[in-house]
């Protein structure tokens, strides 16, 4: 009897089904730049018209260990959207705008069923981004990952006028206003510590619905999709924004200072500005220290936007929809830390 690829945990036929599932998910994406479609070795994608002097600019990233909460659950519809999340936000900070999206899924052995809900949250996270799913990869690889686990990767490309790239820091100035956009939760960092103390330390199972929750249970507060703020920054495109960082791994301490060239100036926060959420609280009063949960959550702000005084009324009334705050400014550094709060 002959072998096949699919005694050695290979099944092709499997991969060509997917492929036939997300066709017309990623046609749904599609952009008028993306030439071609999904299935072919490569992408071709043009830069879009008005730009006069565009640069590409490019981020790639994963969902962490937020994935093993969609094993264990079973709950496989919005890591996806986590995925483009996390690529799109970090080229956002920059001023461009997402074109398209390419993603990579290994697992072990492919489960059509589960790899199509997957993808079917990155078709959705890409139209809430407003770039193309162009293609992607999809790895069966018997013997590297185990059982049904599987594991993501994105990559987004975007493109921006050249003298609309930000961080403008050498504009930054004492004085300049932070402005804070709440995040859904968790987001996509802090899930390891997240899942010890919630599910080890605490013994709350995924559908337990503590108090402390409001009503959500375990398995909804840590599955909780990471917010694309594409549709904020287009509101705020005419305005002078300065500068702007996503709030991801490294929390509220790492995170605000990348937008400095030097050390002249600090990021000061005001955490009496903003509601930290319910899950976060829940994880600190567990016996997590403050320190600790400002330099591995975001504390509920995903995005910080860094705006002049005199565009602050502006720009709040354009963030509205998103909940905007001002929660802090830039100080002189002084030679303290460069992402510091208010009173301490």
């Amino acid at each position: 009897m002959a072998i096949t690829y699919k005694d050695a945990g290979v099944d092709i036929d499997a991969g060509n089904s997917l492929i036939e599932r997300i066709r017309p998910l990623a046609r749904a994406t599609m952009r008028p730049e993306v030439v071609g479609g999904v299935g072919g070795f490569a992408a071709l994608c043009s830069l879009p018209t008005r730009y006069k002097e565009p640069l590409l600019v490019s981020g790639t990233d994963g969902v962490g260990t937020k994935l093993k909460t969609a094993l264990d659950t079973g709950r496989h519809d919005t890591v996806g959207i986590d995925l483009v999340a996390m690529c799109v936000n970090d080229v956002l900070v920059t001023g461009a705008e997402p074109l398209f999206f390419l993603d990579y899924f290994g697992a072990g052995k492919l489960d059509v069923d589960v790899a199509a809900q997957v993808i079917a949250g990155i078709a959705e996270g890409c139209q809430q981004a407003g770039c193309a799913l162009v293609g992607g990869e999809t790895a069966e690889l018997p013997g590297l990952y185990h059982g049904g686990d599987y594991d993501l990767a994105g990559f987004c490309v975007g493109v921006v006028e050249r003298g609309e790239v930000r961080p403008r820091a050498a504009a930054l100035t004492e004085g300049d206003v932070v402005i804070g956009l709440p995040s859904s939760g968790l987001h996509s960092n802090g899930h390891s510590l997240a899942r010890k103390v919630l599910r080890e330390v605490l013994g709350l199972g995924y559908d337990a619905r503590p108090d402390a929750l409001g009503g959500p249970s375990v398995a909804d507060a840590l599955l909780e999709p990471t917010i694309i703020y594409a549709e904020a920054f287009k509101a705020i495109a005419a305005l002078p924004w300065r500068a702007a960082a996503h709030i991801t791994g490294g929390g509220l301490i790492e995170n605000p200072p990348r937008i400095f060239a030097d050390d002249r100036l600090a990021v000061e926060l005001d955490p009496e500005t903003w509601e930290v959420p319910r899950v976060m609280r829940l994880i600190a009063s567990a016996g997590v220290a403050t320190e600790e949960m400002r330099r591995t959550f975001n504390m509920g702000l995903g995005m910080i936007v860094v705006v002049p005084a005199d565009a602050v009324a502006a720009a709040l009334e354009r963030l509205q929809p998103w909940g905007a705050r001002v929660v802090g400014d830039l100080v002189p550094r002084d030679g303290g830390p460069s992402s510091r709060f208010v009173g301490e």
